[in-house]
């Protein structure tokens, strides 16, 4: 059986992938200023968005969407 995976970007920036789980996703990230939720489970891929966008708002380093 093949996991389903979703994409999590925010501001367009990928930072991580939630996969489908029998009960909700689990959230992979990409992003270090992520870690600390990295394998994290969630009712719904919704929720891994917000999370993820919370988190993100919080942290010191903003989201760029510059390529350097």
């Amino acid at each position: 059986m093949m996991l389903q995976s979703h994409v999590i970007e925010i501001d367009g920036v990928f930072v991580g992938a939630a996969v489908r789980l029998h009960e909700g996703f689990r959230f992979v990230a990409t992003d270090l200023r992520l870690e600390e939720i990295d394998g994290s489970s969630w009712p719904s891929l919704n929720d891994v968005r917000r999370v993820a966008r919370s988190r993100l708002q919080a942290s010191r380093y903003p989201v760029h969407n510059t390529l350097y």
